[in-house]
């Protein structure tokens, strides 16, 4: 099957499977009381249905079983998939410990290694599984990270494999292709329902943490199939760009203020844009855009050769760096307005 036609019919086949699946689990979450309350630094207006991640999960592997590629070369994707949504959903209803998630989070990670999906950028195997490591459990818990907001993961997820999806198209991989429209028809089906004014069900850690892996996993395998060598790391990094950002920021940002790492906060990025675009929607159609626009540069670079990804990398981590400065500026001017007016306020009469 050519590249362009597996294209199309998976993603067809996925948002279907999802704008499908999704109104059932968002059911399902309700009888079951399976609900996000909202509570402590939570913001939405009312109890929502989780399960969405189902939905999500579902359509994906739908596509990867019908177009072949669940049982072929990335049957190790499919199945990491499948385990992390069991382990996020199940830490949806209990809140499991981090270390057993981050542990089946590395399980998957091996199991790509294993079936030579991991990276093979170095001339020692262990490197290269420590770095597919790295790069697997980095990802899985950065779109975790990123889901705090309605759209944003959905959004940035479907950018990302329209990116990864590009490149398949480019290579005529029509397996590649599959399962990254399949992603974004998932994800495009999910987004019509988590972007609804008030949202009516959530991704949550059984959506955002197999979808992660999905996209890291795709991000290897992008690169590869142009035959990139060495700079497929940064080719990944550009394809993936937006959520190493938001996590770059909050950790740069959390060190400055001496704020512990391992807290919930609005903080992100998407907390920060909201307050520029005013809207979750704007958010994620900005999100999307710019995701959009580092897959572009990637595929352009790409094209151009190995010493013009190196450059577009230079370029776009100084830019990076940059938006960090000027976003931690921001909050800054932000932080010390308020606790000038807050000392301006007369005390109150006894």
């Amino acid at each position: 099957m050519l590249a362009s036609v597996a294209a199309i019919l998976a993603f067809a086949t996925a948002c279907v499977v999802a704008l499908i699946a999704v109104p059932i689990a968002a059911r399902v979450a309700r009888r079951t009381g399976f609900l996000d309350q909202p509570v402590g630094y939570k913001r939405h207006g009312h109890p929502t249905p989780y399960l969405g991640g189902s939905a999500v999960v579902l359509a994906f592997v739908v596509v990867a079983i019908a177009f072949g590629a669940g049982s072929g070369r990335f049957l190790a994707v499919v199945l990491g998939a499948v385990a992390l949504w069991v382990v996020g959903t199940i830490d949806d209803r209990v809140n499991l410990s981090p270390l057993l998630r981050v542990g089946v989070t590395i399980a998957a990670a091996v199991g790509l290694w294993a079936e030579d999906l991991g990276w093979n950028v170095f001339d020692a195997a262990a490197l290269d599984l420590g770095l597919t490591i790295v790069w697997v459990v980095g990802l899985v818990n950065a779109f975790n990270l990123m889901d705090n907001l309605d759209g944003a993961t959905g959004s940035v997820a479907a950018a990302s494999s329209v990116g990864i999806g590009a490149f398949a198209l480019v290579n005529d991989d029509a397996a590649l292709a599959a399962l990254s429209f399949g992603l974004v028809g998932a994800c495009l089906g999910f987004l019509r329902s988590n972007l609804a004014r008030p949202a009516r069900i959530f991704l949550g850690d059984g959506g955002s943490m197999p979808v992660g892996f999905v996209i890291a996993a795709m991000a290897i395998a992008a690169p590869r199939v142009a035959e990139m060598g060495n700079e497929a790391v940064l080719i990944a990094a550009l394809l993936t760009g937006l959520v190493i950002l938001d996590t770059t920021l909050v950790v740069i940002s959390r060190r400055r203020h001496g704020v512990p790492l391992l807290t919930g906060g609005r903080d992100h990025l998407t907390h920060r844009l909201l307050g520029i675009v005013g809207s979750a929607r704007r958010v994620a159609g900005t999100l999307a855009t710019a995701q959009l626009g580092l897959c572009a540069l990637a595929l352009a670079a790409a094209s151009l050769g190995r010493s013009a990804v190196l450059a577009v990398a230079i370029l776009v981590g100084a830019a990076g760096l940059g938006a960090i400065a000027w976003l931690e500026r921001r909050m800054d001017r932000h932080h010390a307005e308020a606790s000038t007016l807050s000392g301006n306020v007369a005390p109150a009469r006894e």
